[in-house]
């Protein structure tokens, strides 16, 4: 009950905020679209598809300060459960230099076992700043009842990015840390280089670790080459 409340009432907060945007922007929404593939799908360092590929695709709305989405990727947890979707609305306020992202995610599970509750919502408080041809960034998640009914979970990042100047290469990372109320807590990092092959198809090379592989196999170091069209 306690996730069902914070998912309706972060919903609420940003579809209000939205609306006062739309009241002074009469263009309407616009929406953008999303296909990729990747040669494992890593969430905060642990591997979601028991180190195999993953196809992923999502479809994002914008309109003034506010934004809503979904994005659905296959994962294997050995348990049967076949595919993940993303539910997700917020806004992004700026003050000064700083833009905030505020929003709320559920994460939701196809075919997952009677009883795992693995579904679960988080909340995000999130900013970034650009330094020059970088753009710093820090974030916080917050859910109330985590993946598997595992109580209050945190996760914390910051994270860094830049565009080589006269070049179509960026750079890339990330330290985290995720707790977890039952369960142990680990940090997590990843580095990667980003290639703007078109306007609208991107690669990405990435290296994802976390500290002392508390999740066997799907936890240790490993490297991920990924490819994402958006239109």
């Amino acid at each position: 009950m306690r996730t069902l409340k914070l998912a309706l009432a972060a919903t609420a907060a940003s579809l209000c905020f939205a609306g006062a945007a739309y009241a002074q922007d009469d263009s309407g929404p616009s929406f953008s679209f999303n296909i990729g593939a990747n040669t494992d799908y890593v969430f905060r360092g642990i591997s979601q598809t028991d180190e195999d590929p993953s196809v992923f695709g999502g479809i994002d709305a914008t309109m003034g300060i506010g934004y809503a989405g979904v994005w659905v990727s296959n994962v294997d947890f050995s348990n049967g459960t076949d595919a993940e979707y993303d539910l997700y609305a917020g806004i992004k306020p700026t003050a000064g230099p700083v833009t905030f992202d505020l929003g709320v995610i559920y994460y939701g599970y196809v075919d997952s076992p009677k009883g795992s509750n693995q579904d679960y919502v988080e909340a995000k408080l999130a900013a970034s700043v650009p330094a020059g041809p970088a753009t710093l960034g820090a974030a916080v998640f917050y859910s109330p009842e985590f993946f598997g009914d595992t109580g209050d979970a945190w996760y914390y990042e910051i994270n860094a990015a830049v565009t080589i100047p006269d070049t179509k290469v960026s750079v890339s990372g990330a330290l985290g840390r995720q707790d977890i109320e039952v369960g142990p807590g680990y940090t997590t990092w990843n580095a990667g280089l980003g290639y703007a092959l078109t306007d609208n198809i991107s690669l990405d090379l990435r290296y994802w670790d976390t500290a002392k592989d508390k999740f066997g196999a799907i936890s240790e170091g490993r490297v991920v080459g990924g490819i994402k069209f958006v239109w």
